[in-house]
């Protein structure tokens, strides 16, 4: 009766191109908000963290692409693993910048105080590693 069960509940929850669509529309648009409140308010913050690492600020610029541009191609499954590749990317540079004083800490609430950097960065991999999945607007070019 359990294996029926759980058979029953694996054959039910058995789509993987369902999943990816999931994924890609929860990541790439929890990272559309950090990036359309960088578009909307400037990325002189991100300008002057680099500059003071001695960095050429126009290299700010970047973010956009990595939380604006990648995000909307992650939703629609548009060169999907490659988009996936630079927000990883970009989210290595967000530790770089911000996060690295932090990896050892936990937050107010307890939380590890780089887990959302982690958390975008882990997934951004496994969409990269899995691919749009049928359902996208150009699945030849995921």
């Amino acid at each position: 009766m359990v294996k029926s069960l759980l058979n029953s509940v694996n054959n039910m929850f058995s789509h993987e191109d369902l999943g990816r669509l999931l994924l890609r529309l929860v990541v790439g648009g929890l990272m559309l908000f950090h990036g359309l409140h960088k578009l909307i308010g400037g990325i002189d913050g991100i300008a002057g963290m680099l500059v003071s690492k001695g960095l050429p600020g126009f290299i700010a610029y970047g973010v956009l692409i990595g939380e604006v541009l990648c995000p909307i191609l992650i939703i629609l499954g548009v060169l999907t693993r490659p988009s996936a590749l630079v927000l990883a990317f970009t989210m290595v540079v967000a530790w770089l910048l911000v996060g690295i004083g932090e990896t050892g800490t936990l937050d107010v609430t307890g939380a590890w105080a780089i887990e959302s950097i982690v958390y975008f960065f882990v997934a951004a991999l496994v969409i990269a590693f899995l691919g749009a999945g049928r359902y996208s607007v150009a699945p030849a070019w995921k």
